[in-house]
């Protein structure tokens, strides 16, 4: 078992190839193939792809990825490779070009092993609404692993690939890492290209990494990053080292949300996990304070509004016309634009285009998306205050564990709330990681996710790190 890229290293270093290492994630993946993680495996791609990394190790001209495996979210396009975003709209659908970090981590020499499962087009928060079937949770089978990247998490919680790449657009990277007890970051926004990722909501956006461990997160990071010329609202700066050392006596002063520790919505257990760390901080010297956040009651309809808004826009180009599914069974364009979307995109899809169509309609513009994006910058403004006074923000992940598959699949509103500790984060545009800090007595993990300055990965990661070696 490969938890961890050193664990690799280290492997490759005592004689096995990195064609064993993708030969071993290729086993693992078909003996879990009833997990539904994975739409399409990548074989012979993977297996050929690593004799030519085993051959620049024999050469010493390896990158820095090599003998890593890598899954990509099916949202994240891959030259020559099949991509739907879970959607039967997108079924076969190659892609003619790679995404900016597709590329980044091939130049580095990974091994990319498949495309996984997630809700279609990024739009859900349970892996429920892929047009191609439910995620399992490996540690209990009976519950969602999160979504909407929940393919992409339970690669790496299953040991199927040693990382994989998600996108978070309102917590799809941070809620599915939650629920199945993994690393899930999602960079600030313009910090890695967009470039080749199929669009939800592109002001809230963001692809980053699932991992076992912060240093491995945080050496993805640091090769995805950077300015590209195809991505305008990319940060036009080189990268830098994303993991300097923490130095455990710096003392920092914390923020912790009151209504986000204390809600009544929230497991005991998550509370008393949440309790026990903050007073652990505490008893090392770090000053941890409450303050109070008074929108968190709005976030997640202000996140609704807007996304759904830029979903619609986003999603016009897939009309059966254009490309994309085309009904069989078609008279005229207009029948063949209703026929095409009706049958092509799935229920939750269609809930949000026609919300986002709503708000963006002659008479509520102003009634919803331009009060929409007021609030949004309410919130920007008080999440840029607490973190001028403090380091980092932590509150929960999530407000409880995985839930049963099917338990919230008919209730949307409830299944919307899953986000309401995670959407901050991208409506204010920060960095976020969830960690996997907490283990319920009911068997499943949870995380504990911590926030903070833009642009400040490295002292996030850094910080991340130190918490999950001295208070897990």
């Amino acid at each position: 078992m490969y938890r961890t890229f050193a664990e690799i290293k280290a492997a490759i270093a005592n004689g096995t190839t990195v064609e064993d290492i993708t030969r071993y994630y290729l086993d693992q993946i078909e003996a879990s193939k009833h997990l539904n993680a994975f739409l399409e495996v990548f074989t012979d791609d993977a297996l050929a792809q690593a004799k030519v990394v085993d051959q620049k190790l024999t050469n010493g001209t390896a990158g820095r990825l090599a003998g890593m495996v890598i899954a990509l979210k099916d949202n994240i396009v891959y030259q020559g490779h099949k991509v739907s975003a879970s959607s039967k709209i997108l079924e076969n659908f190659e892609s003619l070009f790679s995404a900016t970090a597709t590329e980044r981590l091939l130049a580095e020499d990974a091994v990319i092993i498949g495309r996984t499962n997630c809700d279609e087009f990024a739009m859900g928060s349970s892996n429920e609404n892929s047009a191609f079937g439910n995620v399992l949770n490996p540690i209990n089978e009976k519950m969602v692993p999160g979504g909407s990247s929940g393919g992409s998490a339970v690669a790496v919680a299953a040991n199927l690939c040693t990382a994989s790449l998600g996108s978070d657009t309102g917590g799809s990277i941070r809620q599915p890492a939650s629920f199945t007890g993994t690393v899930g970051l999602k960079p600030t926004y313009g910090r890695i290209s967009r470039h080749g990722l199929i669009a939800y909501a592109s002001s809230f956006d963001q692809i980053g990494p699932f991992t076992n461990n912060v240093e491995d997160a945080a050496l993805l990071l640091e090769i995805m990053a950077g300015k590209d010329e195809f991505d305008s609202t990319v940060l036009q700066q080189d990268t830098e080292n994303f993991l300097p050392a923490f130095k455990t006596d710096k003392k920092l002063k914390i923020a912790y949300l009151r209504d986000g520790v204390e809600s009544e919505g929230n497991d005991p257990e998550v509370k008393a996990r949440m309790r026990d760390l903050i007073e652990k901080l505490r008893a090392a010297g770090h000053t941890v304070e409450g303050v109070d956040f008074p929108f968190l009651e709005v976030m997640v309809p202000t996140y609704y509004v807007l996304t759904t808004a830029e979903a619609s826009s986003n999603l016009a180009r897939f009309d059966g016309v254009h490309y994309g599914y085309q009904s069989p069974k078609v008279e005229g364009v207009d029948n063949t634009y209703k026929k095409s979307r009706s049958e092509g995109f799935g229920e939750e899809v269609q809930r949000r285009i026609m919300l986002g169509t709503f708000v963006l309609s002659h008479g509520y513009y102003d009634a919803y998306y331009t009060k929409g994006q007021k609030v949004r910058r309410i919130i920007q403004n008080k999440t840029k205050e607490i973190l001028d006074q403090y380091s980092f923000i932590i509150l929960p992940t999530t407000p409880t564990t995985a839930f049963e598959i099917g338990q919230n699949i008919d209730d949307p509103i409830t299944m919307y709330l899953q986000d309401i500790f995670t959407v901050q984060a991208n409506l204010a545009g920060n960095p976020a990681i969830s960690l996997p800090m907490g283990n319920h007595s009911n068997g499943l993990p949870f995380g504990i996710q911590v926030m903070g300055k833009h642009y400040a990965e490295g002292n996030l990661l850094a910080f991340s790190d130190y918490l999950m070696k001295h208070y897990n």
